[in-house]
């Protein structure tokens, strides 16, 4: 396996109600790309008055996803509409998938029961800047890889 990275190897959808929308290399991801962040951490620790101590283990792979994309990217267009139907209604609200792929270095991360968390922050300035888009998954399975 090779030492070296290139978001052009990184392929990303969302497949869901309304549509399925490409979001890595080709879909004008900004600079800062695709990001995922768990929701809270996976162990409590707790220290007792004596000094001992227990860890208990969450049951939670629930998480965050933001993708961030170049203001004038046409899928910034995609994006609006899917999230314009899914959040008419519940019935069409978080049933997204959305995998991410790092052909080259055969990492994948894998996001059930995704659903729009906001719509993105619009802004017109001197620079177009960027759009971020947040997601929230109920369920984050990563198998990254083992350089």
């Amino acid at each position: 396996m090779s030492n070296t990275y290139s978001f052009l190897d990184v392929t990303a959808s969302l497949i869901g109600p309304g549509g399925a929308i490409s979001l890595g290399s080709g879909a004008g991801a900004a600079e800062e790309g695709i990001s995922v962040d768990p929701t809270e951490e996976i162990n409590t620790m707790t220290v007792g008055a004596d000094g001992s101590g227990m860890h208990t283990l969450h049951a939670n792979k629930s998480g965050r996803v933001t993708v961030r994309l170049l203001k004038t990217s046409p899928t910034n267009g995609l994006l609006s509409a899917m999230y314009a139907f899914q959040t008419a209604g519940s019935l069409t609200h978080g049933q997204n998938t959305l995998m991410i792929n790092d052909v080259a270095r055969g990492e994948i991360v894998s996001c059930r029961q995704v659903a729009f968390s906001k719509a993105p922050m619009v802004q017109y300035g001197k620079e177009a800047g960027i759009m971020e888009w947040e997601f929230s998954a109920v369920l984050i399975d990563r198998a990254l890889a083992a350089v």
